[in-house]
């Protein structure tokens, strides 16, 4: 089974493409660049380098976000327009869940996050056994000093990772009662290949039902209900 895993939610392009349960291919940037010109020819990249063709694929996994307006919306209309036009199954994923599976083999909390602006964070609380990934606290979008404040209410430790995590470095030393632990550099970018792993043992999603996980409306809408 050919399966091609891709998340675009954040600034993070990511591209993962599996054979018999092997993964065989990984391609990731970190840049700040227009995911809408460069999603498909990567993609085609990605494949021709492991001797695919596109119509060989047999299933896609997507991250449906939440991350950025523009960037969840270009992956989940470039998976779900591949899967409608291939005829193959298409499952969403989180890109939250995507990223904290990085620390699934751990022991303990995980809190992902992904800058929402305006100092709030989307993010979600999940717990690893060395093996598998629950989630504890669903996805929302919140302070960030009010999700530390929640966190620290939990009195155990907790690893934070996130490809944003600069941006609130200071205000984490600052609350930081000893139980945060900041995940290793490599960890803090989401992985394709996990999307891949959280997709085993999940139904496939109705095709043209898949949408956007933005869990906030946006600017535009917000203006909009206000007059």
């Amino acid at each position: 089974m050919n399966i091609l895993a891709l998340d675009t939610a954040n600034d993070v392009l990511s591209i993962a493409i599996s054979k018999n349960n092997v993964i065989v291919a990984e391609h990731t940037t970190n840049i700040k660049k227009d995911h809408s010109s460069r999603l498909m020819p990567a993609i085609v990249d990605l494949v021709e380098k492991v001797a695919l063709k596109i119509e060989e694929l047999d299933a896609i996994v997507v991250g449906n976000g939440p991350g950025s307006y523009t960037g969840t919306r270009i992956g989940v209309t470039t998976a779900k327009t591949l899967a409608w036009a291939l005829n193959i199954p298409l499952f969403p994923i989180s890109s939250l869940a995507m990223l904290a599976y990085n620390g699934v083999m751990m022991k303990g909390y995980i809190s992902p996050f992904f800058d929402a602006r305006r100092q709030t964070v989307f993010t979600a609380l999940y717990y690893a056994d060395g093996e598998r990934l629950a989630e504890v606290k669903k996805e929302t979008n919140v302070p960030m000093k009010t999700w530390i404040e929640e966190l620290k209410a939990l009195d155990e430790e907790v690893i934070l990772m996130s490809p944003h995590i600069d941006n609130f470095s200071e205000l984490i030393k600052t609350e930081d009662n000893g139980q945060f632990r900041i995940a290793p550099q490599t960890m803090h970018l989401p992985r394709p290949a996990n999307l891949i792993m959280l997709q085993n043992n999940q139904d496939a999603a109705e095709t043209h039902g898949v949408a956007p996980n933005y869990l906030r409306i946006t600017e535009a809408e917000a203006k909009w209900l206000a007059n």
